[in-house]
């Protein structure tokens, strides 16, 4: 676990139509969902200027901890100025201080494992989250889908 302060990064790409929540794996099936019509629709491909390659996934707009209804977003880190093509939408992330998590092993068992360690550690008071925007970044490392590594980004307090 490690802390750092990050910029305000600017995305493009695909909203949840509506929020979302973990109760009964409802968060699985809709996030999958729009990761399907992500991936599909090659949306990745019609994001005018990639800052990267590295797609991000965010969890924001919470109504309270992490059993409560969010929003969720796909898209790519783009330049500041960069237009937004019909069909996308846009999302920014605030400046702040982030706990960088590492998720390893195998897609997506070490996602869903590594939250739920997070929701352990939050539990027993070890992890201070400050519920604004938390995001996974899928990399080169992400790709090996036997030995993957993703970073998750927490906002914290």
């Amino acid at each position: 676990m490690e802390l750092l302060d990050l910029e305000e990064l600017r995305l493009i790409g695909l909203a949840l139509p509506e929020k979302t929540t973990n109760k009964d794996g409802q968060s699985s099936i809709d996030c999958g969902k729009l990761w399907q019509k992500f991936e599909s629709g090659n949306y990745s491909s019609r994001i005018p200027q990639k800052l990267t390659d590295e797609v991000i996934a965010v969890y924001h707009e919470y109504e309270g901890n992490h059993l409560q209804p969010f929003s969720y977003f796909i898209g790519c880190k783009v330049a500041s100025d960069a237009p937004m093509p019909d069909g996308l939408n846009s999302l920014s992330i605030s400046a702040g201080k982030y706990i960088r998590k590492i998720a390893r092993g195998k897609m997506p068992d070490c996602i869903a494992e590594t939250w739920q360690d997070v929701w352990q550690q939050e539990q027993e008071g070890k992890l201070h989250r400050a519920y604004q925007a938390d995001f996974e970044v899928y990399g080169p490392k992400s790709q090996d889908w036997d030995d993957a590594e993703v970073e998750i980004y927490l906002s914290t307090i």
